[in-house]
């Protein structure tokens, strides 16, 4: 059984399933930093070996703030992963981003307080740049495959990512939009973003927009937010499938030598 893949999705809210692959078999990889959020599902699909594991494990037992991203990465990098696809759920900012629209974020806000936010603890310092936090060359790949399949989506965005678990104050929600300009909100893309840099891995992410947020005097139900996301996951799921094998190409962006230097 192979214990290797080129191309890792970090399954987010309503994205457990690794159905879509052939050939699957669990794996349990041990870091330095503990034990990721599950065990490792590697399978393939379109001949591209794929590794899959669920933000928040199995079940959602994991919440946003508890979610051990430094071992979720790590281990990635240790099963030989070039590329992150990293689909969650978010809240809207702004009345252009509607529930069900399909967010690819280019730049994100860092308003979380207590996570472990880096490989490089003591011994050696790592000032990684994130300038452009995610891989503009996957991003590329994303926003034609996101096109050609038809669906309302944002080519681009600001992510605020908030501590949680929980949700905003109307006055921050409203500072958010207002003031940062941010254009959607979620609880769990910072640290992964700035690891998997660390890590010299290409991450993308695949942002759905489930509801506005609380700065919107627009009532929103329980319901119509789990109808929203239940829509939004067949549609992750078919810009998933799309995605992968274009994405075990070679890679010609400056995510594998984003360390060249970065350590001192």
């Amino acid at each position: 059984m192979s214990k290797s893949a080129d191309v890792g999705i970090i399954g987010g809210t309503g994205v457990y399933d690794p159905g879509l692959f052939s050939d699957r078999h669990e794996v349990k990889v041990h870091t330095p930093y503990g034990d990721p959020s599950d065990s490792i599902t590697i399978g393939e699909y379109s001949s591209v070996k794929v590794a899959f594991i669920p933000r928040h494990g199995r079940g959602h037992r994991i919440p946003p703030h508890r979610i051990n991203s430094r071992a979720n990465i790590w281990a990635l990098k240790q099963l030989g992963v070039k590329r992150i696809i990293a689909p969650s759920a978010v809240g809207s900012l702004q009345e252009a981003y509607k529930p069900g629209d399909i967010a690819l974020p280019d730049q994100f806000v860092d308003f979380t307080k207590g996570r472990q936010y880096t490989f490089y603890d003591g011994g050696q310092v790592c000032h990684v740049s994130v300038a452009d936090p995610f891989c503009p060359e996957l991003r590329e790949i994303t926003n034609k495959k996101t096109k050609e399949l038809g669906f309302s989506f944002h080519s681009k965005g600001t992510y605020v990512c908030i501590e949680g678990p929980r949700f905003s104050t109307r006055a921050e929600s409203k500072f958010f939009k207002e003031v940062m300009k941010a254009d959607i909100i979620g609880m769990t893309l910072v640290p992964e973003v700035n690891l998997a840099r660390e890590a010299e891995i290409c991450y993308v992410s695949i942002a759905t927009v489930t509801d506005y947020d609380v700065w919107s005097p627009i009532p929103v139900s329980s319901a119509e937010v789990i109808e929203t996301l239940a829509k939004n996951v067949e549609k992750t799921k078919k810009l998933v499938a799309d995605l992968v094998p274009v994405a075990a190409g070679e890679r010609k962006c400056a995510c594998g030598h984003a360390l060249e230097g970065s350590l001192l």
